[in-house]
């Protein structure tokens, strides 16, 4: 038996908790979403600039080494942003990857890659 006005609490009680549950399954998501975009972005940045200075080590010219860059970062689903060589046959790469999540924007790194420079006194 149950008390006068009380008669239906529990199915609000449980359309709030599977409310609740649904909000944090998509909070949960979005954020995975974004740490795999982030993940992505890292990934794609190394490979494009290990790309690029390997281009630059067999002499070819800048342009060539960013057009390298560029294209290993479109194959694993990045956007290019900045590609900077150096005068020491290295090069420096931005990659942008965008979220999975509509509205999340995009996952920014970047990387370097060429010949180890040496530090001052070695």
């Amino acid at each position: 038996m149950t008390a006068r006005g009380e008669g239906g609490s529990g199915t609000v009680l449980v359309a709030a908790a599977a409310a609740l549950a649904a909000t944090l399954l998509v909070g949960a998501l979005t954020l995975c979403s974004a740490v795999l975009a982030s993940h992505r972005a890292r990934a794609a940045a190394d490979l494009a600039a290990l790309a690029g200075a390997g281009t630059l080590q067999l002499g070819r010219p800048a342009g060539r080494a960013c057009r390298a860059a560029a294209v290993l970062a479109e194959r694993n689903e990045g956007r290019l942003r900045a590609c900077h060589p150096r005068g020491d046959g290295s090069l420096r790469v931005t990659v942008a990857v965008r979220a999975s999540v509509p509205g999340l924007g995009a996952a920014v790194a970047r990387a370097r890659a060429g010949p180890r420079g040496l530090s001052p006194g070695r």
